[in-house]
């Protein structure tokens, strides 16, 4: 009876019971509490036993704590607290014998990082109509494009000027597709996203088409143009008609690269774009698509005799492409349309995008107060202190007050006198613009002007014009209107350059008259300290130059035989230096005639640098003069900076030994440009072209100097700055009077110039006038 009691009482907690003990059976069973991780640890070379008896197999398949599970949210037992302290890796010199690997880096970081350009434009054009239509091409697009090459199987001798042209030997259409698209795969399919194949006789809108690309993702199987049917054949889809040009994406280009062979040998076609489009569409199954993403490529068929001023279809005003275009002039008007439909948008955009700042500025605190004038452009910079205030310059009509030679006044001339006239005449149209019709104004005259340069907006204008106010009724009267102007600073644009690099040797040519060689010894002091003691990758070259008398005495008296013995002397000293001179009889030693001789002793590939005697040479000069000149490019002319008389810069004081970078200890001295950086060909190629004028006139080869004769008979970008590196102490030179007008009296104001500062003048001349009157 006590046990069915008990029995009744324990059955409803039965179940629970057995199953909260059959639970932990299996968590038993099925986990151990051993703390190492699932699988095999990392297998040691061998463990030590904990009694020392040798080494302990590593645990594996036989071992139970090498497959033990762990409990959840347990830190396993190889990641304790000591495997998250940080290890110190032992340095492992290398072997004294074995050279060590040194790094190789990528030219350009671009190419390191795996970035690639956006845009290929390849145009497909025929020894026909290179010279035509694809010089059409090229001036209406190269200017606006990363990359533009022309493809043609055969060409003519010559080919037109700043035009990359590949030639694939042979006039068959489907021979020269896949030519084309071997030679994108194997040159430019790893430095561009997006290729764009189109004939010369279509006009291609490069703005449209880099704006479409830029909004296409890079991944994309994507080929883009206007979809055509297969003529005959079995092929499904629809190929891009070549015409109006077609995109091909990178990822597809790769994609059909192990299937060209295939397609050439295999697929027979008449037409060169549909051969691209059956190859495409057999082997990747990509068609033909005029859209994308909501993306639509548009292009339009040009009619015969079509005008593009008169053609009113919206298809051909939002066209990307235009075909086709039967010659070079209607390629240009085309061009002409579609710059000034572009233009106008722009000036659209301009203005909406005025409206909503002025919107917005309204809504601010400061309410319209905080929109800057004019809109849109960076406010005027605001100085912290009275050293940072920018210079208003006054000027009229025909004189500015403020003079690049620090004259109080000089005449107008040059471009300043056209940026005054541009001003003045701007003002006068926007007066007219904003009160016509119902007054007219006439410009009487400029009365006051004021400009300055302002580096963060560009050039602010006041302007204070008298003009003729006439009504529409004829009645006139004459007012002063004051007017404010800016001519802001465009878009900075990176200029390409040729790559060039700190490892160019460079020949030092000094060239040595009597007057100078005094100084020599101290040149060649500085020269040794920057150049000989870290081995530079320089060679200097003394040129001597005697006149005919000195030439004469040369085998009795020797006027440079004190500078020969120290080159002895240094060379003696610099095993591994050998210091070259050259000895030249000449009355008229110019700079032209002096570099014809060095010129022909050396290969046009080598870089000259032409010093003064008075030049301190330092390696961070000669890096600088490496990296600012450019075979066939550019060439370096420094602005050194000329240390003032020590006797009027250091008056009453002991003068240091180095020359500082100070105000009053010199200046850069802008009238002289006797120091010159570059190549051999360039100069060979200004001087070839200067041959004409010489026969005509030989004087010109005293007249000139070789900053000249660049300026005027090359096409080379003449590069001119500042060099703090390149100091030159005050001696005094003789200016030679046989050059021309104009570079002896740069000769005279650089030797006036270069006594002292002004101030420092005046209190010379002050203390003179102080003795005198004592």
């Amino acid at each position: 009876m006590r046990l069915s009691l008990v029995l009744s009482v324990l059955r409803p907690a039965g179940p629970v019971a057995i199953g909260v003990s059959l639970g932990f059976t299996l968590s038993l069973l099925s986990v151990t509490w051993v703390e190492e991780p699932c699988g095999p640890p990392p297998r040691p070379a061998a463990r030590l036993r904990p009694d020392g008896g040798g080494a302990a197999p590593p645990p594996g398949p036989g071992n139970t704590n090498g497959n033990a599970a762990r409990r959840p949210n347990a830190v396993p037992a190889g990641l304790g607290a000591d495997s998250w302290e940080p290890r110190v890796v032992p340095y492992r010199p290398p072997s004294p014998g074995r050279a060590a690997k040194k790094a190789v880096r990528t030219r350009y970081i671009s190419t390191e990082l795996g970035m690639r350009q956006r845009l290929f434009v390849g145009v497909l054009t025929s020894k026909n109509t290179l010279n035509t239509l694809g010089v059409a091409v090229n001036r209406t697009l190269a200017h606006r494009l990363e990359r533009l090459v022309y493809f043609t199987g055969t060409r003519g001798r010559k080919v037109p000027h700043g035009m990359t042209v590949v030639t694939h030997s042979d006039e068959r259409p489907i021979w020269n597709m896949y030519q084309t698209v071997r030679y994108l795969l194997d040159h430019y399919v790893n430095d561009f996203d997006w290729f764009f194949l189109v004939q010369d006789d279509t006009y291609t809108e490069a703005h449209r088409i880099s704006h479409l690309v830029a909004h296409l993702s890079i991944d994309t199987h994507l080929y883009l143009g206007r979809p055509e049917e297969f003529i005959g054949g079995d092929t499904e889809g629809r190929y891009c008609y070549g015409g109006f040009g077609y995109l091909l994406s990178r990822s597809l280009l790769l994609l059909l690269q192990q299937h060209l062979e295939s397609c050439r040998n295999d697929i027979l076609s008449a037409r060169p774009d549909e051969w691209l489009g059956r190859c495409i569409i057999d082997y990747t199954a990509v068609n033909c698509a005029e859209e994308h993403e909501g993306l639509r490529y548009h292009y339009f068929e040009l009619g015969m005799n079509a005008d593009p001023e008169r053609e009113t279809d919206l298809r051909f005003q939002s066209a990307f492409t235009v075909h086709p275009v039967l010659d070079p002039l209607q390629m240009y008007r085309l061009h002409k349309y579609f710059a000034q439909v572009e233009l106008e948008r722009t000036y659209q955009e301009i203005q909406q995008l005025q409206l909503e700042i002025q919107n917005a500025s309204s809504l601010s605190a400061d309410g319209d107060h905080s929109a800057t004038w004019p809109v849109g452009i960076p406010p005027p910079f605001q100085p912290k202190t009275r050293f940072e205030v920018l210079r208003w310059d006054y000027f009229t009509e025909e004189q500015v007050y403020a003079c690049v030679d620090g004259s109080p006044k000089c005449e107008l001339r040059g471009v300043d006198l056209a940026d005054v006239a541009d001003v003045v005449a701007t003002a006068m149209e926007e007066l007219n613009r904003k009160y016509q019709p119902m007054l007219h104004v006439h410009k009487q005259q400029l009365v006051n002007g004021y400009r300055r340069f302002d580096p963060t907006r560009g050039m602010e204008y006041t302007l204070d014009l008298q003009v003729e106010v006439v009504t529409q009724k004829g009645h006139s009267r004459s007012v002063t209107k004051r007017v404010h102007l800016v001519r802001p600073l465009s878009e900075v644009e990176i200029i390409p350059m040729p790559y060039v690099t700190e490892a160019s040797r460079i020949n030092v040519i000094l060239p040595l008259t009597a007057h100078d060689r005094d100084h020599a010894a101290r040149f060649l002091e500085a020269y040794a300290a920057a150049a000989f003691e870290s081995s530079e990758n320089a060679v200097l070259t003394f040129l001597f130059i005697y006149d005919p008398f000195e030439a004469q005495q040369v085998t009795q008296n020797d006027i440079f035989a004190p500078v020969k013995a120290q080159i002895t002397e240094y060379e003696r000293k610099y095993a591994e230096v050998k210091i070259p001179w050259i000895s030249v009889k000449t009355d008229a030693p110019s700079q032209i005639k002096v570099m014809d001789i060095i010129s022909k002793k050396h290969p046009v590939d080598t870089l000259f640098f032409v010093a003064g005697v008075g030049t301190e040479v330092t390696i961070d000069f000669l890096n600088r003069c490496r990296m600012n000149t450019i075979n066939n490019w550019q060439v370096f002319f420094p602005i050194h900076f000329q240390g003032y008389n020590p006797a009027i810069a250091y008056h009453n004081q002991v003068p240091p030994a180095t020359l500082d970078l100070l105000r009053d200890t010199g200046r850069f001295d802008r009238d002289v440009f006797h120091e010159a950086c570059f190549y051999n060909a360039d100069y060979m190629a200004a001087r070839t072209r200067m041959a004409g004028d010489v026969q005509e006139n030989e004087d010109i080869l005293e007249t000139l100097d070789i900053y000249d004769m660049f300026i005027k008979y090359s096409n080379l970008h003449v590069f001119r700055a500042v060099e703090p590196a390149l100091l030159q102490r005050y001696r005094h030179q003789a200016c030679n009077p046989r050059l021309s007008e104009e570079i002896y009296h740069r000769c005279v104001q650089s030797s006036l110039e270069g006594v002292g500062s002004r101030s420092q003048l005046a209190m010379v001349l002050f203390e003179q006038e102080q003795g005198n009157s004592t």
